[in-house]
């Protein structure tokens, strides 16, 4: 078997961990499962039992870039592909197939967002062995996740009949479901989450670029062409801004799904995305009282207090007294407080500051 080659997009704002995560410093590099490794440390980390350190590469953006390099001294700084700017994640991990089949024509690779939580690795690495062995004969392959419930916050993945390696063929994706149609789903046992985890030989992915999307594929190539030339900042200043902006689930997966050409992975693993703090709160252990605390533990002070969700990020004390379910993350420069039950609107609340020209605080 060839290498196997992950590649981990790192981009994105993380806006409704806000005011924790901003612009110039996201969610995946900070720590926020109870230890010391940050998100994207941690995705590394369980990603070295099926690859090497230095197989591993990280597209970023240029704001992010020094400290995506300080926090992974194992991955060669040329296996930090920097983006000039957000074009989703078609163009990002597209390219970054390119230069992996530059460096190995027969390579199988991987990609892994920076940001999600797995808590059980070695189910997590099965299931990700489990993809390469199915990848191996050109299919491109999700890993998809077991529902625990009718969630309306994911897309989902419709299989189909079992393939030898222990996948499923995939008969088509679907977007983000209403309660009841997320309920039928969780019925039918046909459905899994779509957790944005792919692993494909890179030509296989390549080719289904160059079908789907040829401008995109095109653009790719001139900038692989000039990757080792002075002129490659050049060349990816001119191209990239006029690569068309898409993910790669609707710019490729979905297109080859109707062809009969992806095949998913279904497993638990303990996944989640961290989509806001409530879901945070759902990852990490609650004490006695059912309030969960990120961070410094000396400076909270709870009485008569349930359900919080409390992040101290300033020198501050933070005291709550008779809340029920609230989220209170407070930082040296903004305070957010709110139920926990409306966490996904936090997004609400940066696009309301950039309004208002406090552009500085997001």
């Amino acid at each position: 078997m060839s290498a196997f080659y992950p590649v981990i997009p790192a981009g994105g704002s993380g806006t409704r961990l806000w005011p924790l995560s901003r612009a110039g410093h996201p969610k995946f590099l900070h720590p926020l499962t109870g230890g010391d490794r940050t998100l994207i440390q941690e995705t590394v980390d369980r990603l070295k039992y099926v690859s090497l350190p230095g197989d591993t590469f990280v597209v970023t953006g240029a704001a992010h870039a020094a400290a995506v390099a300080r926090q992974l001294p194992e991955v060669p700084a040329s296996n930090i592909v920097v983006e000039p700017g957000p074009r989703e994640s078609g163009p990002a991990i597209a390219l970054a197939a390119a230069l992996i089949h530059r460096k190995d024509p027969d390579a199988v690779m991987g990609s892994f967002a920076a940001d999600h939580v797995v808590r059980d690795v070695r189910t997590f690495v099965n299931t990700v062995r489990t993809a390469i062995e199915t990848a191996a004969d050109g299919k491109l392959v999700c890993i998809g996740i077991t529902p625990t419930g009718p969630e309306v916050g994911y897309g989902y993945i419709r299989c189909g009949d079992h393939l030898a390696t222990g996948a499923r063929a995939v008969l088509e994706f679907k977007e983000k479901p209403s309660a009841e149609v997320a309920q039928g789903y969780l019925d039918s046992g046909e459905y899994v989450w779509n957790a944005g985890m792919f692993v494909w030989r890179a030509d296989a992915l390549l080719g289904e670029v160059e079908r789907q999307l040829p401008d995109l594929h095109s653009g790719l190539m001139k900038i692989c062409e000039s990757w080792d030339l002075p002129r490659r900042d050049e060349v990816l200043a001119e191209v990239w801004p006029r690569l068309p902006k898409i993910s790669v689930d609707h710019g490729v997966m979905e297109g080859a799904a109707a062809r009969g050409n992806v095949a998913v992975v279904p497993a638990a693993f303990g996944w989640n995305d961290l989509g806001d703090w409530d879901t945070l709160g759902a990852v990490l252990e609650p004490d006695d009282e059912g309030n969960t605390v990120v961070g410094a533990h000396d400076r909270i002070i709870t009485i008569d207090t349930s359900g919080a969700m409390i992040v101290p990020g300033s020198s501050r004390t933070v005291a709550l007294l008779g809340m029920r379910d609230v989220v209170v993350v407070d930082t040296p420069d903004a305070l957010l407080v709110c139920p926990r039950d409306r966490a996904q609107e936090v997004k609400s609340l940066v696009e309301a500051l950039k309004s208002k020209g406090a552009g500085n605080l997001c």
